[in-house]
């Protein structure tokens, strides 16, 4: 008798249980669209379209200051980060090899003088003896012609010289403009080889209140970048703090990576705190549209597809095109493109007599969270769906998943 009980109890309440699912999965079934899902106005306002890249702050005039002649670093006056002025010594090289030079090429124009003192004393007699018609004109001609090459031959000596003292005023590194040491690359007793080509020793940076950024955009961006445009940047090293640029040229030459096409856009840069160093790395906002009191749509909104609308488009996908054509004008509510349309164009949702209602609609600009609607199909304040309620995505959708549900 007991057990008769006990599987009569059981029965009720898996009966009860059974009773309480089927309930609940009707109520789920039957929830009105208002609670399926989730909804946002539509606006007005705004919208800023921007592109994007990562770029290099630069100073503006950054000079290489290298050395014409070789020679071992005797002395220097500068290190990283000092302020110089144009014509401020910056370092010395040794100049004992220079001032032996000097020294030869001295005793060659002394040497060299005292020709020219004879040549001009021989040509004075001969010239003398020749009025007295005691030599004849070929010794005249040539006792000139000595006298010319020992004028000569000084000039040489002398040019010899000159480049001797050149080079030793060489061996003194001077700086070429008034700025600040953002670079070291010798120290004292360092040899310096200049024989193929200069050596840089120093960089120096001419103003750091006025910098730049070198910035590679990509192609298919860069049609959209005009000179003047302004730019607004950040730096790691000041994360909460934007900047802001103009853009001062768009360089020609392409760089191609792995066939990747991207162009060089300077932007320049105000720094008058010099807070932005050499060498940051610098994430580069361009605008380059901005549309004022439009109306504005979530980009949800555009992204959202109900889910019988994905199988539609599923089942549209594996007919003939002239089929799958018809089909999308169907379920458009038979309203194709007009020949008005340009740009690129959307699809939203809104709720119409309870039912879903897809609405085409002309989009313009976007700032990546809200996009331009440039057609009137909607109107301020229409409500959008930009998605699915999570209790709708959790109700069950068939007899297995309201079984795992009830146990």
């Amino acid at each position: 008798m007991s057990r008769i009980i006990k599987k009569i109890t059981v029965s009720i309440i898996l009966l009860g249980i059974v009773s309480s699912a089927i309930y609940y999965y009707k109520q789920r079934s039957t929830l009105l669209p208002e609670q399926m899902y989730r909804f946002q106005e539509v606006t007005k306002g705004d919208v800023v379209q921007t592109v994007s890249a990562n770029g290099t702050l630069n100073p503006v005039t950054l000079i290489s200051v290298g050395a014409q002649v070789s020679g071992r670093v005797s002395k220097l006056y500068v290190d990283f980060n000092d302020r110089v002025k144009k014509g401020q010594i910056l370092l010395e090289l040794d100049d004992a090899l220079f001032a032996a030079q000097i020294a030869q090429s001295e005793g060659n124009v002394r040497n060299v003088q005292a020709s020219v003192a004879l040549a001009q004393a021989n040509e004075a007699r001969i010239r003398s003896l020749y009025s007295q018609e005691y030599v004849s004109r070929q010794e005249l001609d040539q006792a000139v012609q000595a006298l010319k090459s020992a004028h000569a031959q000084l000039d040489t000596a002398r040019g010899q010289l000159m480049r001797d003292k050149t080079n030793q005023s060489y061996s003194v590194i001077r700086s070429p403009v008034s700025g600040v040491v953002v670079d070291r690359v010798v120290d004292v007793g360092q040899t310096v080889a200049a024989s193929f080509q200069t050596p840089t020793l120093i960089k120096i940076a001419q103003d750091l209140s006025k910098m730049q950024i070198d910035s590679s955009f990509a192609e298919a961006d860069i049609g959209k970048i005009k000179v003047g445009q302004k730019a607004k940047f950040s730096v790691d090293a000041f994360t909460n703090r934007n900047f802001e640029g103009v853009v001062k040229q768009l360089r020609l030459n392409p760089t191609v990576t792995s066939n990747v096409v991207t162009y060089d856009v300077v932007v320049s840069v105000d720094n008058p705190e010099q807070i932005l160093l050499p060498g940051m790395t610098a994430y580069v906002n361009i605008m380059v549209a901005k549309h004022d009191n439009v109306l504005l749509v979530p980009n949800a909104a555009l992204r959202f597809k109900p889910k019988e609308d994905e199988n539609q488009t599923s089942k549209s996908s594996n007919n003939a095109q002239g089929q799958g054509n018809s089909q999308a004008n169907g379920q458009h509510g038979g309203k194709k493109k007009s020949a008005q349309d340009n740009g690129a164009s959307g699809k939203v949702y809104l709720i119409k007599d309870g039912k879903l209602s897809p609405v085409r609609v002309n989009i313009g600009i976007s700032d990546g969270h809200q996009t331009e609607i440039t057609s009137t199909d909607l109107k301020l304040n229409d409500k959008v769906i930009i998605g699915e309620n999570q209790t709708n995505d959790a109700a069950p959708s068939s007899t297995s998943t309201m079984r795992f549900r009830m146990f």
